[in-house]
């Protein structure tokens, strides 16, 4: 299959009169040596359902077709959407019908029912949308057992922090609520089209069980976004309009098993579930009393 160059792509930006806009962070890879690679780190098998948020103009696309999987693609620009299967068509006519493309915003749910439920994400993302449509379908999809995503490199540095370093912070805590994150490749900027002001990088995460701890995701996500909110306070101080007071605050750290005084960047996401579920057990910031046995 003869994957799309750079040549290609600017053709066909110009006659779909597309201008890349940096609203909806339009950089397209135009290197099919890039679209490999990125196949090949997302360990995409044949037959494999692979969804992916962003197709643009169809490079990573042809590139995952290529590799035998079929392919939910997921694109908010209606002339970038209505054109990509012409570009399957004209580059891989026996792939066409292995490619589905629905018309909408990632952040958005999606309701339209799929033929088979999605086992890998593979995207170049927007990167100015980049972890909140990554936490909406690592939710949405609990079929997704591996994602593999291009982000900005800053993002990716966020997103594979562990507890206790400098970067570490509600990216890097939400996503370890569902998956194992890690760096898996750095990208240049030269093989886009424009080419971005940032670095790039390539993140895979690998699913697994949330913290087994009583805790939901929604409050055990409001306690990591009061920890952060005011990042150089003390758990006690920074938790405290979550709780209700300081004293609340402490009396659920100490419940929790967690010291007061630590700040949030120190805690792990099974420490941010024991405080939810510690808040929960007491009745206190809003969350609902565990029901007695």
């Amino acid at each position: 299959m003869r994957l799309l160059t750079g040549a290609d792509i600017r053709d066909l930006a110009q006659r779909l009169e597309v201008r890349p806009t940096k609203t909806l962070g339009q950089n397209f890879v135009t290197d099919p040596g890039t679209v490999r690679r990125i196949v090949r780190a997302a360990r995409v098998e044949a037959g494999e359902e692979v969804i992916e948020v962003g197709p643009g103009l169809g490079s990573l696309t042809l590139g995952l077709l290529e590799a035998g999987a079929r392919v939910t693609a997921v694109e908010i620009d209606p002339v970038l959407a209505r054109h990509l299967p012409t570009t399957v068509a004209a580059h891989a006519p026996q792939r066409l019908a292995d490619l589905t493309v629905l018309t909408r915003d990632a952040l958005e749910p999606i309701t339209t029912p799929l033929p088979h439920p999605p086992t890998k994400m593979v995207s170049n993302l927007p990167y100015n949308v980049a972890v909140p449509v990554l936490l909406t379908f690592l939710e949405q999809f609990p079929s997704l057992q591996q994602v593999l995503v291009m982000v900005q490199a800053e993002v990716a540095d966020r997103l594979v922090a562990p507890p206790g370093s400098r970067t570490y912070g509600v990216p890097s805590a939400k996503v370890a609520w569902y998956a194992r994150a890690e760096r898996a490749g750095s990208i240049g900027r030269s093989v886009f089209w424009p080419a971005p002001n940032v670095d790039s990088a390539l993140v895979r995460l690998l699913r697994r069980d949330p913290p087994a701890l009583g805790a939901t995701r929604e409050l055990t996500f409001a306690v990591v976004d009061a920890a952060f909110a005011q990042r150089r306070k003390m758990l006690r101080s920074a938790l405290a309009p979550w709780a209700g007071s300081t004293a609340k605050a402490e009396s659920v750290l100490r419940h929790a098993g967690v010291d007061p005084t630590l700040r949030g960047e120190k805690v792990d996401i099974g420490g941010f579930a024991r405080i939810a579920a510690a808040g929960q057990e007491l009745g206190l910031a809003g969350a609902p009393a565990t029901e007695p046995a």
